[in-house]
């Protein structure tokens, strides 16, 4: 073993070769597992380390790498900053993102304080544990087809006030770093900050003047070339970052300012969908970087203090999510599955904590322990999310404390009587879905003359789908007793037109739940599911699906048939 080593050691090319093998074989098994590759590049960075078999030695490569990575990310960030879901979520977002991060700092600062830290390492701890994960949370809820439900909407507000508060956090630790010394005086600390405010007043201004008399024009003169796109949108977020660093104030800042730059340019989604691979192979060596830096016997030194901490950040964060969640009038089912969504650190948490560790702010012990406690938050996190239906279900009974007895925002734009009374007033059909298939049949169902209700899960199609004069609701089909609020009497048909998903071994599958919960309901009329593959329409036939819809197989067969008819 130790001659491979030495062999691999003769050059940096070597190295990552070595690197790249094992990361592929290590995201295998973790992708086999339902887990996500940041935990198997965290484990080979351990065992690649000196306190391991010692494979990675071009410490300096893999930092520039590094760097990079996070620069791209905080870039691509900024180009998905979303500010028109601020405005739309606004005080809901600002008000639970700022009380969970304080309640959730004072929490972690407290429990910290009882394992023995000092005051400086507490206090990073506490800071680290407040940020949940923006990259796993998107994954799992688009995967879920949640990110745009009322539940999903919140994690997002929430994750957009964190990621703006991490950035500031790693401003100040780089404030911090640029004064030479990490033991500034008060005085000495107001006057720097002063000096960094005044460079990012007028970095502000150039990007605003840029925003409004250049990006569109310069990013369309690059974008006639892809290659070219690409490697202007690279320069110019690690330019912002490089002059930012070089000023005082940090990286990570430069590249989120240069994304927001672009944000509103027409060609944000392509440069998103470029760099997105780029970045995740760059933070590969972020992670694999911070792994090599912990060593492994401090690491099992924290195991007890890893363990307390992650169960605070599981169980406190849904909690405090679901308690504020409560209070400005939301379900008790909208706040726990918020909450679950936010129950893990972020990888903001350990580049934050990696970023103190290198400005000798805490010890190798503090790094080893938000590490560990990343990686258990966020394996037992994405678990937690794949059965996040069935766990409310289970914990149902526990949770009317969070709720108020008139929730404002049981229904979302509406009053709880506007919608109580669509339910209740019976139609000839039911439709849920009102994506682009759902929505055409309603509309053909409505030129037939009949009644239709229709189902959504996204706020936004409903209130936009009720300001055209027809009848919508917001609902979740996963959820039983949303059912048993439908007047189904009168209704002859129930149609699912929601998008097939990919379902795993543990996701539910929400047109299941329809057929099954209609079943319990002892609904009289027929069920129709519209399904894209003909093994998924087969279980269908056998619950009891009156009809299938087949809409790729189906506009085939029409094609073909209008072929066929046409005539010269």
């Amino acid at each position: 073993m130790s001659a491979i080593i030495d062999q691999i050691h003769q050059s940096s090319f070597y190295e990552f070769a070595a690197i790249l093998t094992l990361a592929a074989l290590m995201g295998y098994v973790a992708s086999a597992l339902r887990q996500p590759l940041i935990i198997a590049f965290i484990a080979l960075g351990l065992l690649a380390g000196p306190s391991a078999f010692g494979i990675v030695s071009s410490g300096d490569e893999m930092a520039l790498l590094s760097k990079l990575g996070i620069s791209i990310l905080l870039f691509i960030v900024g180009l998905k900053l979303d500010l028109k879901l601020m405005a739309s979520l606004g005080r809901v977002a600002v008000l639970i993102g700022i009380g969970q991060m304080a309640l959730s700092f004072v929490l972690g600062l407290a429990t910290a304080l009882a394992f023995g830290f000092d005051v400086q390492s507490a206090s990073m701890i506490a800071i680290a544990l407040t940020f949940s994960s923006t990259i796993i949370i998107v994954k799992v809820l688009s995967d879920k087809r949640e990110i745009d439900s009322l539940h999903g909407r919140i994690a997002l507000g929430v994750l957009i006030i964190q990621d703006l508060a991490v950035v500031v956090s790693m401003m100040v630790l780089a404030t911090i770093a640029g004064s030479g010394e990490a033991g500034l005086s008060f005085e000495a600390l107001l006057t720097e900050l002063g000096r960094i405010g005044a460079f990012m007043v007028g970095l502000i201004a150039f990007i605003a003047l840029f925003m409004r008399y250049a990006a569109e024009k310069v990013v369309a003169s690059m974008a006639k070339l892809p290659e070219l796109l690409l490697c202007f949108a690279i320069a110019w977020a690690v330019c912002l970052a490089a002059l930012c660093d070089s000023v005082g104030l940090s990286k990570e800042l430069g590249g989120l300012l240069a994304g927001v730059s672009l944000a509103s340019t027409p060609f944000r989604e392509a440069i998103i969908s470029r760099l997105a691979p780029l970045r995740d192979f760059l933070l590969l060596f972020f992670f694999v970087s911070l792994g090599t830096q912990i060593d492994i016997q401090a690491l099992g030194s924290q195991v007890m203090a890893a363990i307390a901490l992650s169960l605070f950040v599981l169980i406190s964060k849904p909690l405090i999510i679901m308690a504020l969640s409560g209070a400005m009038g939301y379900r008790k089912r909208t706040g726990f599955l918020a909450g679950l969504s936010l129950a893990q650190i972020s990888e903001f948490s350990l580049i934050f904590i990696a970023m103190a560790h290198g400005l000798n702010l805490i010890t190798d012990d503090v790094l080893a322990l938000v590490t560990l406690v990343g990686l258990i938050t966020i394996a037992i996190s994405t678990y937690q999310l794949s059965v996040s239906h069935s766990l409310y279900r289970f914990f149902e009974p526990l949770l009317s404390v969070f709720e108020r007895k008139n929730c404002p925002h049981s229904q979302p734009d509406d009053t709880e009587e506007e919608a109580a009374s669509m339910s209740k007033a019976g139609y000839d059909m039911i439709v849920f879905g009102l994506g682009r298939y759902g929505e055409l049949i309603v509309k053909k169902l409505l030129d037939k003359g009949h009644t239709v209700l229709a189902i959504d899960f996204n706020p936004e199609e409903v209130k936009r789908w009720r300001s055209l004069g027809h009848a919508a609701i917001y609902g979740d089909a996963c959820d039983p007793e949303f059912y048993h609020a439908l007047n189904l009497k009168k209704t002859a048909w129930v149609i699912s037109a929601l998008p097939q998903r990919h379902m795993g071994i543990t996701h539910q599958d929400p047109r299941k739940v329809i057929v099954r919960s209609l079943k319990d309901q002892n609904f009289k009329g027929k069920i129709a599911i519209a399904c894209h593959n003909e093994d998924v329409a087969k279980e269908f036939e056998t619950l009891g699906t009156d009809l299938i819809f087949l809409p790729f197989h189906d506009a085939a067969e029409r094609a073909v048939n209008l072929l066929h008819e046409f005539k010269r």
